[in-house]
């Protein structure tokens, strides 16, 4: 999702040297396919936004494939970029790396000052790891490699699977399901009560592409929106959109995650970028992308 809407950026943009390489053409986890691949094709800018990446049923159930996978693209990828002589690197990390009761809203030097959410630790840890990676290749090496804080991600591409996808992707799955079905009710796990922040992932490219340009610091940078609302109003914003009018069910014996986890995102706009893209907008042309590729999902 996040690399096709960087992919997007940068043509409209004009730039036609695009690398590019599938997953089925180049398995990041690989690191003599990697360093062949930079050796070979000799980037000069990378966005690194690869990643395994999944909601909490996912982070839950597969704990060392989120940890192990993302450690290997991110040591590969990285440390490529070093040997090959990359100008620029961009870290693509997460705010789950901030500390589970980080004071609202997290601010950038919240990070490492508490404990971790237990259901996405070994994610957050890789992302944490990654981030200092690329500050102790600048230390060491002086590289010009950054890192970025996006808030929760949704648009076109997404991940609609069932079970593995994040909240946004999950609830439009869900509740289209139900409506196709007249079902009277949908069942969402937790309370319903945890309070998010959503950014439409074409302004998360628009601030890559910013970053890219503009900011050279070692210091990580957070990417949201800064406005937050709970679960339980995302899904009826969801449900009125889609035009379900049956009930929501929360299931209390499952986990809802962070209580509340809001993105400080004043030193983003100090550099001079603030998002665009209204979340009910956002939503409608996520669930157009659905419904455009929703036979293919089955």
């Amino acid at each position: 999702m996040v690399g096709s809407a960087i992919y997007r950026k940068l043509i409209s943009e004009g730039y036609t040297n695009i690398l590019t390489r599938s997953s089925s053409e180049l398995d990041l986890t690989d690191q003599s396919a990697v360093t062949t691949f930079f050796h070979e094709e000799r980037p000069e800018h990378v966005f690194l936004a690869a990643a395994k990446v999944g909601g909490i049923q996912a982070n839950s159930t597969q704990p060392a494939g989120f940890i192990y996978e993302n450690l290997m693209i991110q040591n590969n990828i990285i440390n490529n970029s070093y040997l090959c002589g990359v100008k620029k690197l961009l870290f693509l990390g997460s705010s789950c790396i901030y500390p589970r009761m980080a004071p609202q809203p997290m601010k950038e030097d919240a990070l490492l000052t508490g404990s971790l959410e237990e259901t996405n630790k070994p994610y957050a840890l890789a992302k944490i790891s990654g981030i200092v990676m690329c500050q102790s290749y600048r230390k060491q090496y002086g590289c010009n490699f950054i890192s970025i804080m996006p808030t929760n991600l949704y648009g076109p591409n997404d991940n609609y699977h069932p079970t593995d996808s994040h909240v946004v992707p999950a609830l439009i799955r869900k509740i289209h399901e139900a409506k196709t079905a007249n079902k009277d009710f949908v069942e969402i796990w937790g309370t319903g009560e945890p309070v998010r922040e959503f950014l439409f992932v074409e302004d998360l490219a628009e601030a890559c592409y910013f970053l890219m340009k503009e900011y050279n610091e070692p210091e990580i940078v957070n990417i949201g929106t800064g406005e937050g609302l709970t679960i339980k109003e995302l899904a009826h914003i969801i449900c009125r959109i889609i035009g379900f009018g049956g009930t929501l069910k929360y299931d209390t014996d499952k986990p809802g995650g962070t209580p509340k986890k809001i993105l400080d995102v004043s030193k983003m706009k100090q550099l001079g970028w603030s998002y665009k893209t209204a979340l009910e907008e956002g939503l409608r042309m996520t669930y157009a992308d659905f419904l455009a590729r929703y036979e293919q999902l089955k």
